[in-house]
């Protein structure tokens, strides 16, 4: 996350905890964020130099007028007048772990080689819920080369049950076996 995205984010997040907002504020900027993520040519327009200003911030309003809170339309307005429009992923993101840490939400990710169903999910959650004591949040994150199993990330640390993390430990054990 760059430096931008976590002032921007936490910003964001100080107006809607004042406000009164950051539950109604953190579903709204997913939503606006799985819209960019589904639409990436959508940010590279709001990004086009050779598109006049105003037109640009119209197009926001035209998307999202009426269906998010005015502050979050206002900031969506800042990002992209500031040339900042592709940091709203890093924004999002801030804003998530702040709502976070002042709720009592322990987030934590699932790296599967392949994705995991919904109950799988909620199954590992409750297990990490149990260890630490913590609300925990799950998430699932895709990636081909863990080969098999989990590795849990979560509060910078990493329980690693991976076939790769397997692999690797026989590795080192066949390698410092004398014969």
């Amino acid at each position: 996350m760059t430096q931008t995205a976590k002032n921007f984010g936490d910003a964001l997040y100080e107006l809607a905890k004042d406000e009164g907002l950051s539950d109604r504020l953190l579903e709204e900027l997913k939503g606006v964020r799985d819209v960019f993520r589904a639409n990436p040519d959508y940010t590279r327009l709001l990004s086009a130099s050779n598109i006049p200003l105003p037109e640009r911030l119209g197009n926001l309003d035209e998307a999202f007028r009426g269906r998010v809170h005015s502050y979050l339309l206002s900031f969506l307005k800042l990002l992209t007048e500031r040339g900042h429009i592709d940091e709203l992923r890093g924004c999002y993101v801030r804003f998530r772990a702040r709502w976070a840490e002042d709720n009592g939400v322990l987030e934590a990710t699932a790296v599967t080689a392949v994705p995991l169903r919904t109950a799988q999910l909620d199954r590992i959650g409750k297990k990490l819920s149990q260890l630490t004591g913590e609300r925990v949040e799950m998430y699932n994150r895709v990636d081909p080369s863990v080969l098999g199993g989990v590795r849990l990330e979560f509060a910078g640390r990493e329980l690693d049950g991976t076939l790769r993390q397997r692999l690797s430990g026989i590795e080192k054990t066949l390698s410092e076996t004398v014969l």
